[in-house]
C-alpha cells in the first residue's frame, strides 16, 4: 500500500483534528443528531437535546443521496440555515454532508465538518475538491471498499492541501441481511497502523437496528476509535428517513455516559 502522505507523517504522531473547541483524536468526540435536517422545531429540539446528553459535534443532512428518487431528498439551503441557527443556540459545530462539486463553497458557508457519505467515497472530484477547502473532511468508507481504497481516497484529500481527514467506519456490504451492513471493527485497529488520522465509527449505519447500536458502540470504544457518530431523533417513528436506527434522546445520553466510560477505562489503547 503507497500511501505517500499517510505513511511519512505516522512516525511522527497521530493527527488531532480541531473543530471549534472539539479535537477529534485527542479523547473521545461523539457527533450526534437526525439523520435529516426535516424542519426548524425538529432540527432545534434534537440537537439542545443531544447536547445536554454530551454531544461533542452536531450531525444533519440538508442534502440526502437515497437509493429511490422519490425518497426524502432534504431541504437543501433550507436545511443548511436551519443548521446554522441549531449552532447559534448550542454551540455545536455541524457536521453535514457535501453531495455535489458545485455546493462545496457554499456548504462551507454554514457547515464546520464537510461529509463525505459511502456513495461518495470514490468521488474523485468531489474529494479533489474538499481537498482544497478551508474545512475538515469527515471521509466514511464505502459499503464495498477494502481498506486500501479507502485510505487512497483520504490520499486525495490530503494531496489537495487538507491535512484535516476524519476516517469514519459505517460497515460493509457481506451477504449478511439481517443487520444494514455488518461492521467491521477490525476496520479501526488497521486503520490506527496504517495511518495517523483519526477514525471514528458509525454504529447506526453500520448496524440498521436500534438493539445493536449501543453494543456496537461500546465496542467500538474498546478497540481504539476516536470516536462515534450516531443518529438521534426527537421521535424516529416520525423520522423521514433511516427511522429504523435512530435512537430517542434518552438512548443516546445513556449510550453516550457508557461510550466515555469504555474509552477511559481502556485508556484509548495508546
Amino acid at each position: 500500500m503507497k500511501n505517500i502522505k499517510l505513511a511519512a507523517q505516522t512516525g511522527s504522531g497521530r493527527t488531532v483534528v480541531r473543530v471549534g473547541n472539539v479535537k477529534v483524536g485527542a479523547g473521545f468526540s461523539i457527533i450526534a443528531g437526525p439523520c435529516s435536517v426535516e424542519s426548524e422545531e425538529q432540527t432545534l429540539e434534537t440537537a439542545h437535546a443531544v447536547k445536554a446528553a454530551g454531544a461533542d459535534m452536531l450531525r444533519g443532512g440538508a442534502f440526502k443521496p437515497r437509493t429511490s428518487p422519490y425518497a426524502f431528498q432534504g431541504l437543501g439551503l433550507k436545511g443548511l440555515k436551519i443548521l446554522e441557527k441549531a449552532r447559534e443556540e448550542t454551540g455545536l459545530p455541524i457536521v453535514t454532508e457535501v453531495i455535489d462539486t458545485r455546493d462545496v463553497s457554499w456548504v462551507c458557508e454554514y457547515a464546520d465538518v464537510l461529509q463525505i457519505g459511502a456513495r461518495n467515497m470514490q468521488n474523485f472530484s468531489l474529494l479533489r475538491e474538499v481537498g482544497k477547502a478551508n474545512k475538515p473532511v469527515l471521509l466514511k468508507r464505502g459499503m464495498h471498499s477494502t481498506l486500501e481504497e479507502w485510505m487512497n481516497c483520504a490520499e486525495y484529500i490530503l494531496n489537495d492541501g487538507n491535512p484535516d481527514v476524519i476516517l469514519c467506519e459505517r460497515g460493509i456490504r457481506t451477504f449478511e441481511n439481517y443487520t444494514r451492513n455488518t461492521l467491521d471493527l477490525s476496520a479501526v485497529p488497521a486503520a490506527r497502523e496504517l495511518t495517523h488520522l483519526p477514525i471514528i465509527v458509525d454504529p447506526s449505519h453500520g448496524t440498521g437496528r436500534v438493539p445493536l447500536i449501543a453494543p456496537m458502540s461500546l465496542a467500538a470504544a474498546a478497540c481504539g476509535a476516536d470516536g462515534l457518530m450516531i443518529e438521534v431523533h426527537r421521535n424516529p417513528s416520525e423520522a423521514l428517513s433511516d427511522k429504523e436506527q435512530a435512537l430517542t434522546p434518552a438512548q443516546f445520553a445513556k449510550l453516550a455516559k457508557q461510550s466515555r466510560a469504555v474509552h477511559k477505562f481502556v485508556g484509548g489503547l495508546e
